[in-house]
């Protein structure tokens, strides 16, 4: 079984290490340890998304990830292109900041509240939805625009959820929407869509 020591290192480098791992070595068993809750999340989300089997130990913040890969399943794209058709524009929006503009905080919260209730009128080329930075206190429990989040989770745009970002706020055990993700996630979804806003 290979080894993998990730620890120490930023997203999204545990991930390309078991992405480079896997593509260049062919390892159909691999060990990888992580020191933190959200590259344990990323790699083993990862693992899953190519057919592997995973499971984790956990001493203190190191953690100990065990993939083995399930031969009876087929491995798919990192981030499947999972929302509209083909033919459909893919509309990613990244949302780096929990408020619209400058000024007035309360006046820019409203703005956000009122910029996320209005997405659902893309429809169905609303595709993905990315919150980084302070961004992503917008998916935690006690947010004000949750409700309105987990209606588009519901209709099926996919919501992202940086988990570096998270961590650096230390809400990654408080994040009620969306999915944990990494940089090569977010970079893979930039190549993917059709048009990117940003907030």
């Amino acid at each position: 079984m290979k080894t993998i020591d990730c620890k120490g290192l930023a997203c999204p480098a545990p991930v390309l290490a078991v992405k480079k791992a896997i593509e260049q070595e062919g390892f159909k068993e691999l060990c990888v340890l992580v020191d933190n809750a959200a590259a344990k999340e990323n790699v083993s989300r990862f693992l899953g998304s190519q057919g592997f089997v995973v499971s984790y130990t956990q001493e203190n913040n190191d953690y100990e990830i065990t993939g083995k890969k399930d031969e009876s399943s087929s491995s798919c794209e990192i981030m499947p292109d999972a929302g509209p058709s083909a033919e459909q524009k893919k509309i990613m929006v990244m949302v780096a900041t929990d408020r619209i503009g400058h000024g007035d905080d309360e006046l820019g919260s409203k703005l956000m509240a009122s910029f996320l209730k209005t997405l659902k009128e893309m429809g169905k080329e609303l595709w993905r939805l990315v919150f980084v930075n302070n961004g992503v206190k917008l998916t935690i429990e006690g947010s004000g625009v949750l409700s309105d989040l987990k209606e588009l989770d519901k209709d099926g745009t996919h919501i992202l959820v940086c988990g570096t970002c998270l961590s650096h706020f230390d809400l990654l055990d408080k994040k009620q929407v969306g999915e944990t993700t990494n940089m090569l996630d977010i970079v893979t979804s930039l190549q993917l869509a059709d048009k990117v806003i940003n907030i």
